[in-house]
């Protein structure tokens, strides 16, 4: 006899969905059961996240600091551009090198011009086209911050200037908010996050330049079942807490009876994959001298 000599076993949402309902001693009956597991399923993931740390969703981003500029949120950013006033209201500016477009909605003034710039689509110090005055100017100072928008948490970060990186440590709401003077600029040494519905980086003090970056790790949400033929992003050691937890889920809808059994193997699969999925290092282990006995 010969192995199969592969290891890429893997389920999609259809399977996932099969296996749970036989678990609830039932089959997929109708398009709403597959569309009623894909909720709970999707549920599940939430209720993963709130569970705590997953390792494999954890990312490693940066943040491009912008002088003047404290606060960080996901979306849009509204920033003044110099030397504007030949722009007008309703004009398309587009970037000489991102080729990224965005329309102007407020009213220039002779020194400068506020625009709501989508972020990552521009460029740090790209010239900007407007496309019937055919004005320009240079744009400073733009920030992609689009992966706090992703973030459920950040876990630790650093502050990286000129190749060397400086720990700046979270502080708390209270913290932040009993800093007297926000608008102090120097290098960042510390940070908040304000976890909105898009969450908000918040810094302190103040940057002082366009060239520092923060380096952060961030907790990312898993990747939603939108389709039945998506597989998930999960390890090899969840697929059977995952199955576990949407047959729980699903008996609390198809089969109450079951319920019980079902809740037990979830927690059980769910504690033997947690406690695999942990951080590894080194340590050692010293007795202190103090409690020796002579």
């Amino acid at each position: 006899m010969t192995t199969s000599s592969s290891t890429n076993f893997d389920l999609d949402v259809a399977d996932y969905i099969e296996e749970a309902f036989e678990r609830c001693g039932r089959s997929v009956r109708t398009g709403y059961d597959m569309k009623s597991a894909k909720r709970s399923l999707n549920l599940l993931l939430a209720e993963w996240a709130n569970r705590g740390l997953n390792q494999w969703t954890i990312q490693e981003s940066t943040i491009q600091l912008a002088a003047g500029i404290r606060v960080y949120p996901g979306g849009t950013l509204t920033m003044s551009v110099a030397n504007s006033a030949t722009f007008s209201v309703g004009e398309t500016i587009t970037g000489g090198n991102s080729a990224a477009s965005c329309q102007i909605t407020s009213k220039p003034t002779a020194t400068s011009l506020a625009i709501t710039i989508p972020v990552g689509t521009f460029l740090n110090g790209e010239t900007l086209t407007g496309a019937t005055s055919g004005a320009t100017t240079t744009l400073s100072a733009v920030v992609d911050f689009s992966d706090v928008q992703n973030t459920i948490d950040m876990l630790s970060a650093v502050l990286r200037r000129t190749n060397v990186d400086y720990s700046i440590p979270r502080v708390s709401r209270d913290d932040y908010l009993t800093i007297p003077n926000k608008s102090t600029q120097g290098r960042v040494d510390q940070f908040f996050l304000n976890r909105l519905i898009t969450p908000q980086l918040e810094v302190w003090p103040t940057p002082d330049n366009n060239t520092d970056i923060i380096v952060y790790n961030r907790l990312t949400r898993i990747q939603d079942a939108d389709t039945f033929i998506n597989t998930m992003e999960i390890p090899f050691r969840f697929y059977p807490c995952l199955t576990a937890g949407l047959a729980y889920y699903l008996s609390l809808k198809f089969a109450p009876d079951r319920t019980t059994l079902l809740k037990t193997l979830y927690e059980e699969e769910f504690i033997a994959a947690a406690t695999e999925d942990r951080d590894r290092a080194s340590f050692t282990i010293q007795p202190s001298i103090a409690y020796a006995r002579i």
